[in-house]
């Protein structure tokens, strides 16, 4: 993330963005959001933008963000409402069928 350290990124949890259907969840440093997705197109790629609800630090938050499918990498920004934002890039990883990260 351009605005944030790894070390921050994965404070609580390896950081992750993960989607399933039309809904999603993320999680770096201390937020924690459950997203709204929806496919769309940017540049003539597939691509997916969300609203999202959760938590900054125990505190409510929200925001939209957007992201783009690079080969095994996922490009796109978070936005906080009102608030901060950062371009990021997550790289692809096997889900194990419990719906957990693998270690």
């Amino acid at each position: 993330m351009e605005q944030w350290d790894q070390e921050f990124i994965d404070e609580e949890e390896e950081g992750y963005f993960e989607f399933e259907g039309r809904g999603g969840q993320f999680h770096f440093g201390y937020v924690h959001g459950n997203m709204n997705c929806r496919p769309t197109t940017r540049d003539g790629e597939p691509a997916v933008e969300w609203t999202w609800d959760g938590n900054d630090e125990m505190d409510t938050a929200q925001g939209m963000g957007w992201a783009v499918i690079k080969g095994d990498e996922l490009h796109g920004k978070i936005y906080f409402h009102q608030g901060d934002d950062s371009e990021f890039v997550a790289k692809r990883v096997a889900v194990k069928k419990s719906g957990k990260k693998p270690n």
